[in-house]
């Protein structure tokens, strides 16, 4: 799981001769394809490369479950009769869609030299704790996440998810600040 490294094998992990050899346990790159997260997987590159890395991207399951239509009298929306078809298919789309900027991010990530592969993960909870789960799962060394530089009330109203797997996640974490955070104000 994403924990502190074995006593046996902390000189193996801290060796940067080392790094990309097969066995090595993989950095994690939360990766929703936003240029924060294109930013944080440069960063991984420049920090662990030629590591392996898993790029991580969160799909939400059950999304066709709440299938809305716009009001005619443009005053919200209505449920749409639930088709079991339909909903199977959004399902289906909603999955590959993920699978392709995974594989996006894993792309980017060769290019820096990283030893990529793709992965999705369903959001059952939050993305962020499906991040923190994955990471678990796949025993990850460390994660690697972009931060939008959202403040004030979006902050507060959207939460931040780089500051949840920082705050749950039982290894390091990485957070890749975005451009407009070095020019924000609080």
């Amino acid at each position: 799981m994403c924990a502190r490294p074995r006593a046996a094998s902390l000189a193996t992990e801290t060796s940067s001769t080392l790094a990309g050899v097969q066995g090595e346990r993989p950095i994690l790159i939360a990766y929703d394809g936003s240029e924060p997260a294109r930013a944080a997987v440069r960063e991984a590159g420049a920090l662990f490369a030629p590591a392996r890395a898993l790029v991580l991207t969160v799909w939400e399951p059950g999304l066709s479950q709440v299938m809305l239509t716009p009001d005619p009298l443009g005053m919200g929306g209505t449920m749409m009769p639930y088709n079991p078809d339909v909903a199977r298919d959004v399902e289906r789309a909603s999955e590959e869609h993920a699978q392709q900027i995974a594989q996006d991010g894993a792309r980017l990530a060769r290019e820096v030299d990283l030893d990529s592969q793709a992965i999705t993960a369903e959001d059952n909870l939050t993305p962020q704790d499906a991040i923190v789960a994955a990471a678990e799962e796949h025993e990850a060394r460390a994660i690697v996440i972009g931060s939008r530089g959202l403040r004030g009330l979006k902050s507060k109203l959207l939460g931040s998810t780089s500051a949840h797997v920082l705050h749950h996640a039982l290894c390091p974490v990485v957070v890749v600040r975005h451009p407009d955070d070095h020019n924000a104000q609080a």
